[in-house]
């Protein structure tokens, strides 16, 4: 995870995601982006909750969610959440190297959780419960496999601003990228602790 060294100029800004007007308007414009996404999670979870008794003929909730195993997802979710702000603290001090560990570190979690969540879809196949069983699989399906497809966005997301950084380095330029991303890590974290609690555990204890 060594880099090459890496230009930075001598007059490094405490913040420098917002040091140009241009850093500034992509920061302003991804938390308005943002707010159309809680929008669409908001739309997402108000569907599931109006389903999530109507089971059909396959299983529930409280049959189907094994906490244990949902609780290290969550774990590794919110640690690669706190990841991220190492990464974003050692951008602030132009620590070029630090930086990109720490990024790697948040993809690799990334990975954990998506490799840990398709399993469990794939169990849960196994115990009946598919995408067509219920109008509660379909709204389940559909709900926590689109946050999935946010996370894969980002590790994908991530993963080209490490070899974009080694590349070209860390400027004025390529510093507001970072920081945006980690926000939109931080979105999708919040989404999954509000996903843990609405979902599993509210269907687990029925």
């Amino acid at each position: 995870m060594s880099a090459p060294a890496h230009h930075v100029d001598d007059q490094w800004p405490h913040e420098p995601e917002k040091a140009t007007l241009e850093g500034r308007n992509k920061v302003i414009g991804f938390w308005l982006f943002l707010g159309g996404e809680a929008v669409l999670f908001g739309t997402l979870f108000a569907t599931f909750l109006a389903l999530r008794n109507q089971i059909g003929d396959g299983p529930s909730a409280a049959e189907l969610f094994k906490l244990p195993m949902i609780a290290t997802v969550t774990a590794i979710l919110l640690v690669s959440s706190l990841t991220s702000v190492f990464a974003i603290q050692a951008m602030h001090r132009k620590e070029v190297k630090a930086m990109l560990n720490w990024l790697i570190v948040t993809v690799i979690l990334g990975f954990c959780f998506l490799g840990m969540e398709i399993y469990e879809f794939v169990e849960y196949v196994h115990e009946g419960h598919t995408f067509t069983t219920s109008a509660f699989s379909s709204s389940f399906y559909t709900l926590v496999g689109f946050h999935g497809a946010h996370v894969a966005f980002g590790v994908a997301w991530i993963s080209i601003l490490i070899a974009q950084v080694r590349k070209k380095g860390l400027n004025l330029v390529t510093a507001p990228k970072v920081y945006v991303s980690a926000i939109y890590w931080h979105f999708i974290d919040v989404v999954w602790v509000f996903i843990f609690t609405v979902v599993y555990l509210m269907g687990k204890v029925g």
